[in-house]
């Protein structure tokens, strides 16, 4: 008979015959910056999370630095909305701005910016609307534009999430013509239309006006249709693959990480954080433990990015576990 106990029995022996492990340097923390002075605005939805103005983002930027997480993933929140989402790529926009400041203070923080117009369009969608209808190719040289400009800016990599066919290979093209053949991409790749995503969208103030998303994102009951768009993204240029949302879609990132030798983020997403966060506020869950263990559940899946809110708490806890 196995006696798979005998190595379970204590903490020494466990850790040394765990077969996943979550670093710091996993994780990638979601910052959303606003316009303004002296904002740190907490979001009712997403407990322990802000929005931050320019002058603010330092008390953030000192915990990520202390945290030794590898990084931020900005999402701009203007002022100014119009129906071609003109402050996605004005080259003095919150993002372009935030970008700049942080580069400036913060030289070796690795900086992400997240390519989409729901945030700066009045009808929320992800990209240009006729009719009702989204345009996808009407939109690809606006998030082209957009890139370039974080590009500029000194974003270290560019992460569409805007789910239109097409867009990785006009942004790579749109970045290597302007001399940023450097510059990464990390595409949401297998993105699905998700009620887990609620809570951000009151963060980001990016509901539609109008619809649903699901004409774009995918359908959340298909898989083999995730493993096309992904194969479509890396054709096209993309450097990291992603999987949005992660708990509810570990299926898909396990499927990723064997078909593809790319690395593959996942990102545990707003519902899913909220969830934990209300469970626990109500005594229902240990949040360490539960965050932990889901954590584990993704990289275990085969991410080896992880996007979450949780990263900060998370990388303090790791560090208590050394």
């Amino acid at each position: 008979m196995q006696r798979f106990r005998r190595t379970r029995s204590t903490e020494q022996l466990r850790r040394l015959v765990r077969e996943t492990v979550i670093s710091p340097a996993d994780l990638i923390y979601p910052i959303f910056v606003v316009e303004g002075s002296d904002i740190k605005d907490p979001i009712d939805t997403m407990p322990g999370i802000y929005r931050y103005s320019i002058d603010r983002l330092n008390e953030v930027l000192d915990e990520v630095k202390e945290s030794h997480i590898s990084g931020v993933i900005l999402f701009g929140v203007p002022d100014h909305k119009d129906e071609t989402g003109s402050g996605a790529y004005d080259d003095n926009g919150i993002t372009q701005r935030a970008i700049r400041h942080i580069k400036k203070y913060y030289p070796q923080t690795l900086v992400i910016a997240d390519v989409c117009l729901c945030e700066y369009t009045l009808h929320g969608h992800c990209g240009l609307v006729c009719d009702g209808h989204i345009l996808n190719d009407e939109t690809l040289p606006l998030l082209a534009k957009a890139a370039v400009s974080y590009a500029k800016a000194g974003a270290d990599m560019i992460a569409p999430s805007d789910m239109m066919d097409g867009r990785i290979g006009a942004i790579r093209e749109a970045l290597d013509e302007n001399g940023f053949i450097d510059t990464p991409i990390m595409a949401y790749s297998a993105k699905f239309a998700s009620a887990y995503y609620s809570p951000f969208r009151d963060a980001a103030d990016s509901t539609p006006a109008f619809g649903d998303r699901k004409s774009y994102q995918m359908d959340s009951a298909n898989g083999r249709e995730a493993v096309r768009e992904i194969e479509e993204d890396i054709a096209e240029g993309a450097d990291i693959v992603m999987v949005k949302p992660a708990l509810a879609y570990l299926d898909i990132v396990r499927t990723a990480r064997d078909r593809f030798s790319l690395p593959v983020a996942a990102y545990n997403v707003s519902g899913e954080y909220s969830m934990v966060k209300a469970a626990a506020e109500k005594g229902f869950i240990d949040e360490k433990r539960i965050v932990l263990e889901n954590l584990v559940s993704i990289k275990r899946a085969g991410a080896d990015i992880i996007i979450t809110y949780h990263a900060l708490d998370a990388a303090g806890w790791l560090r208590e576990q050394i």
